[in-house]
């Protein structure tokens, strides 16, 4: 039986988060780039608060995403990481749990078929604590009302207008079959994390709309997003040297955060995908 020690998996999550805070990802904030009343310490605070509590031992999914947000919170008064959080979440869970598969997804799996009615209870007192942008209202399993269904059937409700709750349903298909592939990739390529985020990042938003912006500033508003990021991802794609790519980026930045637009979805399954990728890579090791 194989598993992770938490005080690894902790490491590694944190690792992940400050990565993506280092890496220059248009309308995010960056340590190279402010925005949206926030700053990079703001994420870097929170990833510390989340990281250490979101891998202990001995908790369910919910508990989890719960004491991961309360633990935010105390750092900063907005929301900076619900979305990591809940994607995290599983990905944690599933390498911390002994199992005899070393392989990350097939434990995701069996860590997403478990899920129960509290995992849903905790995790809606998470996001109503988290406050995020844009959330709305729904006629089925709203946040507001006490759950009746377990977590993944009410990420399987949400699933068509949010991007995270959509991995719940596929066992994170885009993180390990869009995302993941793409990790490796630039990282053998390039050598460098943050590049690699960057280009990660760039695949995701310029193969699906961003369900943030979506939902903050209309469809044609989002698809129009993932338009302009087709012509980033080719531009960074073909470069040799990913610098050369800084001057189309900070247009594109610059750009998306006059219209205080930000892919925060995309974001964070950017960070998914690298502690995804570091936590199979752990697994192997084993």
């Amino acid at each position: 039986m194989f598993a992770l020690d938490a005080t690894e998996v902790c490491a590694l999550v944190l690792d992940a988060c400050k990565t993506d805070v280092r890496a220059f990802k248009p309308g995010n904030v960056s340590l190279a780039s402010s925005g949206h009343g926030m700053r990079a310490e703001d994420f870097l605070a929170s990833a510390e608060a989340a990281a250490t509590v979101i891998a202990q031992p001995g908790l369910t999914v919910g508990e989890r995403i719960l004491r991961a947000i309360e633990a935010t919170r105390f750092v900063v008064s907005f929301n900076t990481n619900l979305g990591i959080v809940l994607l995290c979440a599983p990905l944690v869970h599933a390498a911390v749990q002994s199992s005899a598969r070393r392989e990350l997804r097939a434990r995701l799996d069996s860590v997403l078929s478990g899920l129960t009615v509290k995992d849903a209870e905790l995790a809606y007192r998470a996001i109503r604590l988290a406050q995020p942008g844009g959330l709305g209202t729904s006629a089925r399993h709203d946040v507001a009302a006490p759950p009746t269904v377990t977590l993944r059937e009410a990420m399987r409700e949400a699933a068509g207008r949010d991007r995270i709750a959509s991995q719940y349903e596929t066992v994170f298909a885009d993180v390990f079959e869009l995302g993941l592939p793409a990790a490796r990739e630039f990282l053998a390529r390039w050598q460098s994390r943050e590049w690699a985020a960057v280009a990660v990042y760039f695949r995701f938003l310029s193969r699906f709309p961003d369900s943030l912006v979506a939902r903050k500033f209309g469809d044609q508003a989002a698809a129009s997003v993932t338009e302009q990021a087709r012509q980033g991802a080719a531009i960074i794609e073909s470069a040799r040297d990913p610098r050369e790519a800084l001057p189309a980026l900070e247009a594109f930045d610059t750009g998306l955060k006059r219209r205080s637009i930000n892919p925060g979805t995309t974001a964070d399954m950017t960070v998914a995908t690298l502690v995804a990728m570091d936590l199979q890579d752990s697994l192997e090791k084993i």
